[in-house]
C-alpha cells in the first residue's frame, strides 16, 4: 500500500477518472502524488485561483494490485519518451487512451517553458532534456480507470491547509 494525495479546495471521497481536462500531460483522469508537498501546493494553486480553501485528500493506495492487473506506463525520469508522450498528449492524439494509469514527472511552470519550447520547434529534444535534466523529478499519477478509483484507491482523510 502506498499513501497518495490530491490537493484541491474541496473534499473528494469518491473522485472520478471522467472530470478532468483531456490535453493534460497524461490525459484526463484523476491526479494524485505520492509526495504530499506538492500536492498540498497543487491545493494552494487551486485554491487562489478560486478564492477558497485549500484542502488535502489523502488516499491510501494498493498499486502493487493495480500494476500486475492493468496496462500501466512508468516513466522514471524525464526522458525523450516523457516528453514525446507529454507533447503528443497536449496536441490532442490521447495516447494516454492506451492505458489505465501513468506515472511520472510533472510538466509544472518550471519544466512547461521546456516543454512549450520542444513542442514548437524551436529546441531539439537533446535540447530540451538537458534543460530537465537539472530539474528534481517531481511526480504524477493519472488514474484513467475508474474500477481503479473504485477498487484500489480508499479515502482515508482530508486537511485543511
Amino acid at each position: 500500500m502506498r499513501q497518495v494525495f490530491h490537493g484541491a479546495t474541496q473534499i473528494i471521497e469518491h473522485p472520478r477518472s471522467d472530470l478532468g481536462r483531456k490535453h493534460l500531460d497524461f490525459g484526463e483522469g484523476f491526479y494524485v502524488t505520492d509526495l504530499k508537498n506538492q500536492a498540498e501546493q497543487w491545493a494552494q494553486i487551486v485554491a487562489l485561483k478560486r478564492n477558497e480553501q485549500p484542502v488535502l485528500n489523502i488516499y491510501s493506495f494498493d498499486n502493487q494490485q493495480v500494476e500486475s492487473k492493468y496496462r500501466c506506463l512508468k516513466f522514471p525520469s524525464y526522458n525523450k519518451e516523457w516528453l514525446d508522450f507529454v507533447c503528443s498528449n497536449r496536441r490532442g492524439n490521447n495516447l494516454w487512451k492506451d492505458y489505465d494509469i501513468i506515472e511520472g514527472g510533472v510538466a509544472d511552470d518550471r519544466v512547461a517553458v521546456t516543454v512549450e519550447l520542444y513542442y514548437n520547434g524551436y529546441i531539439s529534444h537533446e535540447d530540451a532534456l538537458r534543460r530537465l535534466a537539472y530539474l528534481k523529478l517531481n511526480n504524477q499519477i493519472c488514474i484513467i480507470n475508474q474500477e481503479i478509483i473504485d477498487n484500489y484507491l480508499v479515502f482515508m482523510s482530508s486537511q485543511s491547509l
